[in-house]
């Protein structure tokens, strides 16, 4: 992959959602936006020169684009074919919700005709430099991800539970999960580990001779029910990554699970020897029977983020999006004492369904906030186009406390909701959101 910042929805293959360099440190902002795409950009990626490079996906055919950085004006666009509904209707990923940037800087993403192509932008047009073909050995199963290991396999998973890899001459092997459902994406480390959760069970695969191997299963509690803003019965997480694989331990891999009454934030060993009989550690967070996270959690120093999507439902003609239940907490970890305990928690801040990331350069969390219309201060009549109120804000917490640093207003109305999409920073500390629209880009004040 691309170098680490600019590679992939959650930063990097340990899946951190932590960047090193700083993001806005505010309050001084500039906010601009283009609603002119109609598309959700889940998350954008950065080339040498700054060009961001993003998968839309919305009415019509999904579309990759390549936009300015400080205007948002299109470069390039290539449409891909097509996706219907899917296994998981309106907040399903496949077919470029999940893509990733070469170290070439190509573009890397699966189609709803179960194609994974290589795409290079040229000029103000994308040329497409590989294809290959998924489709005669899948079936109809609909790609969720797809990823290099450390050998440069490029490993996939499917909705319906099948793990596979493309080998380095072509070859095309899989692993079926029969009866599991994959709603995120996954991880890699140094080692040759690829790690998947499925909605029943935490899996550490690793290349074989001819086949992906199972090394280790870990089952964990995957509750009783469909949490509102879940898109699976299971963990919402993609596994994030922590520590290096040559450690005794193997290194660390954290997920959420979905129990009730309360979810928990699990940490288990990812080594080859397996996790253990049980987990490193485990906390409980967020209200009882109000939990639930569908956004990856954040490594960061001395432990993991968690935000509380619960309650996100997207409604396409409402007047206001749904309200959703409040929480950020920072768990704090000893993974060599195996320990865990609430380092903060911040009980107001809204998150609906942002893939909320860190800056270790500015110190901040950046989420994608909606507040109660309560918990708003606003004049009457509404500016055009702010209906009930239905405001949402980039808002800075401090990683360090958790405490709101700022909150900046950046639109209301269906058209700013972010559905699921990332907070990415460009490499010059500007912000961008995904959109219902299109984008929205928040930058320091020059």
């Amino acid at each position: 992959m691309a170098a680490n910042d600019d590679s992939i929805i959650h930063n990097d293959g340990w899946q951190t959602d932590t960047y090193d360099r700083s993001g806005p440190v505010g309050p001084d902002l500039v906010v601009s936006s283009t609603s002119s795409l109609i598309r959700d950009c889940s998350s954008l990626s950065f080339l040498p020169d700054g060009t961001a490079l993003t998968v839309c996906i919305g009415v019509g055919n999904p579309q990759v684009k390549a936009l300015d950085p400080d205007t948002l004006a299109q470069i390039a666009t290539y449409p891909l074919p097509k996706r219907d509904k899917g296994l998981l209707p309106d907040t399903s990923n496949f077919s470029g919700g999940y893509f990733y940037l070469d170290h070439l800087g190509r573009l890397v993403v699966s189609t709803a005709e179960n194609h994974v192509l290589w795409l290079r932008l040229d000029g103000e047009a994308f040329t497409l430099d590989r294809e290959v073909d998924l489709s005669g050995v899948i079936g109809t199963q609909r790609i969720q991800s797809v990823l290099p290991d450390w050998s440069n396999r490029i490993w996939f998973v499917t909705q319906e539970g099948t793990v596979g890899y493309i080998g380095l001459r072509g070859e095309i092997r899989t692993h079926p999960l029969p009866g599991e459902v994959i709603a995120n994406s996954f991880a890699i480390d140094e080692s040759g580990g690829v790690f998947v959760v499925s909605d029943h069970a935490l899996y550490r695969f690793d290349g074989g001779a001819d086949r992906p191997v199972v090394t280790w299963r870990k089952t964990y509690d995957r509750g009783t029910r469909v949490k509102p803003s879940q898109v699976s019965q299971g963990s919402g997480t993609t596994p994030t990554l922590i520590g290096r694989a040559s450690l005794p331990s193997g290194g660390w891999i954290a997920i959420t699970d979905n129990a009730d009454p309360q979810m928990n934030v699990v940490v288990f060993k990812r080594g080859k020897a397996g996790p253990g009989a049980a987990p490193v550690c485990q906390q409980p967070v967020f209200p009882a029977n109000a939990g639930a996270d569908e956004n990856s959690l954040i490594s960061v120093p001395g432990g993991l983020i968690a935000e509380n999507n619960y309650g996100y439902l997207f409604k396409k003609l409402a007047p206001r999006q749904p309200t959703t239940t409040p929480g950020l907490v920072k768990v704090a970890v000893d993974y060599n004492a195996g320990t865990c305990r609430i380092a903060w928690h911040n009980d107001t801040a809204r998150v609906p369904s942002s893939v909320s990331k860190a800056s270790l350069g500015s110190g901040l969390v950046y989420a994608y906030t909606h507040p109660a219309v309560d918990e708003l201060a606003y004049a009457l009549p509404l500016p055009l186009g702010a209906l009930a109120p239905d405001a949402w804000y980039l808002t800075a917490f401090s990683i360090r406390t958790g405490r709101q640093v700022w909150s900046r207003y950046v639109g209301s109305g269906l058209l700013y909701n972010n559905h699921y999409a990332a907070v990415s920073l460009g490499p010059d500390g500007t912000a961008y959101v995904g959109t219902v629209g299109g984008v929205v880009r928040i930058a320091d004040r020059p």
